[in-house]
């Protein structure tokens, strides 16, 4: 019997993958703006998505061999959001980036049921 999900289950997990996604990307940005000099806006720009990544590989993922029960798993979900979503609406405060964190949040909201779902 195939596994792999369909209908609503799978346009959940897209949404859910879109919003990590996005996610990473807002922490690549952030750290990039974080610094007015190159060297360490370069290494705060792969730094902090690299430890997002591992962290939500080692206890949010659903694959994950350490994967925190709730409430602390969707407490490290939160932080690592919010995280990026500070950094992205404080390094450069334009509609633009504004947008991308809103919408990264919006599809973090949206995602939430396909947190209880199993890959």
């Amino acid at each position: 019997m195939d596994e792999r999900p369909s209908g609503p289950r799978s346009a959940l997990l897209l949404l859910r993958f879109l919003a990590e996604l996005a996610m990473l990307g807002a922490l690549a940005w952030g750290g990039w703006n974080l610094s007015g000099s190159d060297p360490v806006s370069l290494v705060a720009a792969v730094a902090l998505p690299v430890a997002g990544a591992l962290v939500w590989g080692r206890w949010v993922a659903p694959r994950a061999a350490h994967r925190l029960p709730d409430p602390a798993r969707a407490g490290v979900e939160l932080v690592l959001f919010m995280a990026a979503f500070v950094l992205l609406t404080r390094s450069e405060p334009q509609p633009d980036t504004l947008g991308w964190a809103l919408a990264m949040l919006l599809l973090y909201l949206l995602s939430m049921p396909a947190r209880r779902l199993r890959v």
